[in-house]
């Protein structure tokens, strides 16, 4: 991922150094598990322990160094293997003892992936926080809501965000469950039989970095783990697009109900001064497509030849840091849109009385249902009188109370109290309470 949608503390999970620093990690927890065993001598692996340790706490493993040795052995691990023996000396032979490249990367993967779940589980929190902040802020707001674009029926400003507050709850949930699915290594060998060891033994190492064993691995670990893992970000990414667009709509000339913060100085255009664009929801709704084309990456490396092949590697070498890397940018930038978020509660006032009385017609159809009426006659009554609302023939009400058959089943006073913003939103303090938000 570029560095404009890269957070520093994201990126540096990523970066070719940390990478081989989780190789190195898994490498050490399995030597450390041969001298448990007595396959390295303990005075051999106290020598190796220091070692590699200055190593990684000093300059760590090379990056140009590894490269330098790719080019001729034209293989990473390999490659790295040969870089890590150059900086520890004679004793690294025990490094990658009984392992197959597979072993060390598919694990080192999975730390990686750790790791970088703890930075999204944050974003998470601070996401949730200010939803749950502006839905109680705006839960007294009468708005018009819009179906198909078009004036619908009047709801409540604040259960737009109440509903992005549940459905971040549901992602949390989605993404916790999918960390948890990629929490797994493996070090089973070249075809997964454990030819050099017992799976307990893959158990023990395992468990000191974290993480669990893969049940029945091939050479690799199963890719609908890391399917799984990709398809919940790409839900996140949909669910940051119905949070755009919803923004981006409301940000529009003639409806102006809110306005994304513009800081002092800020441009909206290169050619007119007026300008003051929706950029951070449009951009939100770019990185959407991304997240969401990395979940079809991720699900065409499920399939691989027999026990592996290396299809799926060139993939994973970019889907999953750009994947992280951009949720992390894109939920952090939402959070600061929300934050930063102006509501221009005199025009959602002014949209909801330009809507009319009309968008109480769904009150009046079933009231005239309850007296007798069918649907078919109900429904075409109240029609013909909003209809020549619309046209300039009079207010809804009256005509509603003039209709010959209308006003017949219902009072005037009632047809007064059905059309009335407190009738219609009366539920929304317990769609709060059950959503858990007062």
């Amino acid at each position: 991922m570029i560095n404009r949608y890269s957070r520093p503390e994201m990126k540096k999970i990523w970066e070719e150094q940390n990478r081989y620093h989780a190789w190195m990690q898994v490498e050490l927890a399995v030597c450390d598990q041969l001298s448990q065993v007595g396959l390295i001598p303990k005075a051999d692996w106290t020598k190796l322990k220091k070692a590699a340790n200055e190593l990684l706490e000093g300059p760590g493993i090379d990056p140009k160094r590894v490269e330098f040795h790719e080019k001729t052995t034209r293989h990473d691990v390999i490659a790295f293997t040969t870089t890590v023996a150059e900086a520890l000396g004679p004793i690294s032979r025990y490094i990658h003892y009984g392992l197959t490249s597979s072993d060390v990367v598919d694990t080192a993967l999975s730390l990686q992936i750790q790791e970088a779940g703890k930075i999204i589980l944050e974003d998470f929190q601070k996401l949730l926080a200010v939803l749950k902040k502006r839905a109680q802020e705006f839960q007294d707001l009468p708005t018009i809501g819009r179906s198909h674009g078009i004036f619908a029926e009047p709801t409540s400003f604040g259960l737009k965000f109440l509903g992005w507050y549940c459905e971040w709850q549901r992602n949390l949930e989605r993404f916790k469950s999918a960390l948890d699915e990629v929490r797994v290594g493996k070090l089973s060998g070249a075809v997964g039989v454990n030819a050099h060891w017992e799976p307990e033994f893959e158990d023990k190492v395992l468990q000191k970095l974290g993480l669990k064993r893969e049940s029945v691995s091939t050479q690799v670990i199963p890719r609908d783990r890391h399917a799984q893992f990709l398809n919940s970000l790409a839900v996140c990414g949909s669910s940051l697009e119905r949070m755009a667009v919803e923004l981006r709509h409301l940000q529009r000339t003639e409806v102006g109900e809110v306005m994304e913060g513009f800081s002092k100085g800020q441009k909206g255009s290169s050619a007119m001064p007026h300008k003051r664009n929706p950029i951070s929801s449009e951009n939100l709704t770019g990185c959407a497509r991304l997240l969401r084309s990395y979940a079809q990456a991720g699900l065409e490396d499920v399939a691989l030849w027999h026990e592996r092949d290396i299809s799926h590697s060139s993939v994973e070498r970019v889907v999953f840091p750009d994947a992280l890397l951009l949720l992390d940018y894109a939920m952090d930038r939402m959070t600061r849109v929300l934050e930063d978020l102006v509501v221009n509660k005199d025009r959602v006032k002014r949209n909801l009385e330009n809507a009319g009385e009309i968008v109480f017609s769904g009150h009046y159809l079933l009231e005239l249902v309850k007296t007798g009426a069918t649907r078919e006659d109900a429904y075409k009554w109240v029609q013909e009188c909003a209809l020549q609302a619309l046209e300039g023939g009079g207010r809804f009400v009256d005509l509603l109370s003039k209709h010959p058959e209308i006003k017949k089943r219902l009072k005037k006073e009632k047809i007064q109290d059905l059309g009335s913003i407190d009738h219609q939103l009366r539920n929304v303090r317990e769609i709060y309470r059950r959503a858990g938000v007062k």
